[in-house]
């Protein structure tokens, strides 16, 4: 078959696919109805339904799709899509953003080097970041990977009462990766 060779990527939902139906879109023969006041009407076929949205000047909106039978409501349809928005921007701003805080070491930083990145490290646990340990090999230090693993090593022992592990040391090039993560409260 001669044609237009399909793109790969996925096209998105359209915008307007995960909103609720409304009016005449609804297409089920009876529906749980809850009226303008937030009454409980009771169960009723779509075609009462439609008629008391009507006569109140209001919409017909399907509020559970999934409950048997649908739920229903007479309302403003725009001032529900409002608290559609209301609710999503609600949600996202109370979200944890957990932020991911980086320590670079070398193989041969000291013990007093390390300590004081251990304390800074520890303050960005307490405050529930994550810890990306970064240690860079120059030269011949590439040869002796085991000294990287060590140093990571002792460097999360260094915080094994508030952290663990969560990403073991693994390497990229020049470098050595690790992830630290605060423990549960």
């Amino acid at each position: 078959m001669i044609g237009r060779r399909r793109s790969r990527i996925p096209l998105p939902p359209p915008e307007h696919a995960n909103r609720a139906r409304i009016n005449d879109k609804i297409r089920v023969p009876q529906v749980r109805l809850i009226g303008p006041d937030g009454e409980q009407i009771g169960i009723v076929t779509i075609a009462e339904a439609l008629k008391r949205a009507q006569d109140a000047g209001f919409d017909l909106v399907e509020v559970a799709a999934d409950a048997k039978p649908p739920v229903c409501k007479v309302q403003d349809y725009s001032k529900f899509l409002f608290e559609l928005q209301k609710k999503e921007r609600a949600a996202k701003s109370n979200a944890h953003k957990v932020e991911t805080k980086e320590v670079r070491l070398r193989p041969g930083t000291g013990d007093g080097d390390l300590e004081i990145k251990s304390k800074h490290a520890r303050e960005f646990l307490a405050e529930g970041h994550k810890v990306s340990l970064q240690l860079r090999f120059r030269g011949r230090e590439m040869s002796h990977k085991e000294l990287g693993v060590e140093m990571i090593r002792k460097f999360a022992a260094l915080l094994a009462d508030c952290a663990k592990i969560e990403q073991e040391p693994r390497s990229e090039g020049r470098g050595m990766n690790a992830l630290l993560v605060p423990f549960k409260k």
